[in-house]
């Protein structure tokens, strides 16, 4: 291990290589909004350049040609939980190996929720918590003598001695928003538009940053602890502008945390995406949605709302309150009769299999699906496995408020996370990370799980799926009729045979 002191080479202007590992399939790349937001925030005092792995299968080769090309101060990666994890890793090990005293930094939601696990690992020398638009820069400069040393940077994780250090958390800030994305570092940035149920060109883009609530699984109330901030409206007509009439987008997928938050703040941006009438899909809340006025409705009608994600979690109204969702069972049921008489697909998310009374919980959000199904049937099901965070990565002000019970394995045994990023690449914990599996469920459990959500994706199609012939589409819904009215899930063969043929999309695993 290097030690944390280099006096790095005089450069005329402070360089950093921003890297996103593969994630995605090239037709599912969409803009890596992250790396875009730290560029311009480097770029002001500096110079960079991204590389995204979603794009480019050889981003290994490809960041160690420009390493050795260009020199640089340091290499950022952002890393989320999940399958990002193992391609981080190789990165690193392969950059640590060429360019030994070249400093490596993990940014994003893995080191944010695990700074001390991504410290343990050799070829990571600084972890970023949280946003990273202030800390990063600050940290190049610490690296070129330029600025504040580490030890008094917030938001940053570092070792000293060997031993992880972590500094002061960062404040939240909203005032770091670029005039305008620097897309040009993509390349053709009209690479990332892509055909979607929305529209033949679909960008994505994040206007709303943070979310006010404080739900106890949530990555992003553990990141920003409840602080939120919706953009000017000027800088939202300017960015979706450049989006429409400068790369030809003909709809949007937002990326926001939370996009209606409190109705006056959400009326001026409604106002500008009424005039740009840009179909589009976002993140919302039933409570937000139920509490909309009859006049901002119209502006939703206006500017061409297709779809909300919606947490609805739970049909128990103790676990909502235990995992600070604030919102009730009765309006799931009637957000879902709200955006039918609107027009919006609501896509609703469960959490089923929670450690405690796992099994009978599940059924019952089984059959309270079945009755937003009967409310209305446009509405889309995602089945998550309830993976909650542990303690120690709430956000600092939550931890210890309203703690759970123990999570307990199958046998009885407590839950042990990883401490390394490697075991994080273990197949059990990418699994978890991504909301598909938990040590607590028997393999009956699992599999009366997976056969629920088989039958109901093969009776009602998702909307979002593109590649499937409408034919096979209706042929997979009659199939499974009949096992959606009787209750019949159990071990659904012929469905599964059927959609090896005709794969329909997964939602839940490959967003739009």
């Amino acid at each position: 291990m290097i030690p944390f002191a280099w006096p790095a080479p005089a450069a005329a202007v402070a360089n950093t290589l921003l890297v996103n590992p593969t994630i995605a399939s090239r037709a599912s790349a969409r803009f890596p909004l992250a790396l875009l937001n730290l560029a311009a925030a480097l770029d002001r005092n500096g110079a960079s350049r991204i590389i995204d792995g979603n794009l480019d299968r050889g981003f290994i080769d490809t960041a160690l040609d420009a390493l050795t090309q260009t020199r640089f101060d340091a290499l950022g990666i952002s890393v989320m939980g999940g399958p990002q994890v193992a391609p981080a890793i190789a990165l690193s090990r392969a950059v640590r190996e060429r360019f030994p005293r070249l400093p490596i930094v993990w940014g994003g939601y893995f080191p944010t929720l695990y700074p001390d696990t991504a410290l343990n690992a050799d070829y990571v020398d600084y972890a970023i918590r949280g946003q990273g638009e202030r800390t990063l820069p600050e940290l190049i400069a610490a690296l070129r003598g330029e600025g504040p040393p580490p030890g008094q940077i917030q938001g940053l994780s570092w070792k000293l001695d060997g031993a992880p250090v972590h500094n002061p958390d960062r404040d939240f800030s909203s005032d770091d928003a670029p005039p305008l994305l620097p897309y040009a570092k993509l390349g053709d940035p009209r690479r990332y538009l892509a055909p979607t149920f929305l529209g033949r060109r679909t960008a994505v883009h994040q206007a709303a940053l943070g979310c006010r609530f404080r739900c106890t699984f949530c990555g992003v109330a553990a990141m920003f602890g409840g602080a939120t901030a919706l953009p000017a409206a000027q800088r939202l007509a300017r960015e979706l502008g450049y989006l429409k009439h400068g790369l030809g987008a003909d709809s949007v997928q937002f990326f926001d945390h939370n996009f209606f938050d409190r109705e006056a703040d959400m009326i001026p941006l409604l106002e500008v995406m009424a005039r740009l009438e840009l179909p589009w899909w976002c993140y919302a809340r039933a409570d937000a949605l139920l509490n909309l006025s009859p006049a901002t409705w119209a502006l939703v009608r206006k500017s061409r709302l297709r779809m909300a994600y919606i947490g609805a979690e739970s049909p128990n109204g103790a676990m909502l309150k235990e995992i600070r969702k604030g919102t009730r069972p009765d309006q799931t049921l009637e957000v879902a009769e709200l955006c039918r008489r609107h027009g919006v697909i609501p896509e609703l998310s469960f959490m089923v299999a929670p450690p405690q009374d796992t099994e009978a919980a599940t059924e019952q959000s089984f059959e309270f699906i079945r009755e937003i199904k009967r409310i209305n049937p446009q509405s889309e099901i995602i089945v998550y496995i309830y993976t909650p965070l542990p303690e120690a990565s709430r956000h600092r002000k939550d931890r210890g408020k309203r703690a759970a019970a123990p999570l307990l394995d199958l046998h009885g045994e407590p839950v042990v996370f990883p401490d390394t990023p490697e075991q994080w690449t273990q197949q059990r914990w990418v699994d978890y990370a991504c909301h598909a599996d938990a040590p607590w469920l028997s393999d009956d459990l699992r599999r009366r799980i997976r056969d629920f959500v088989t039958v109901l994706r093969c009776r009602y199609p998702t909307v979002q799926d593109l590649r499937s012939p409408p034919w096979a589409k209706r042929g997979l819904s009659a199939m499974a009729a009949w096992r959606y009215r009787l209750r019949r899930y159990d071990r659904p063969w012929e469905l599964d045979l059927a959609d090896r043929l005709v794969r329909l999309r997964r939602p839940q695993a490959s967003g739009l």
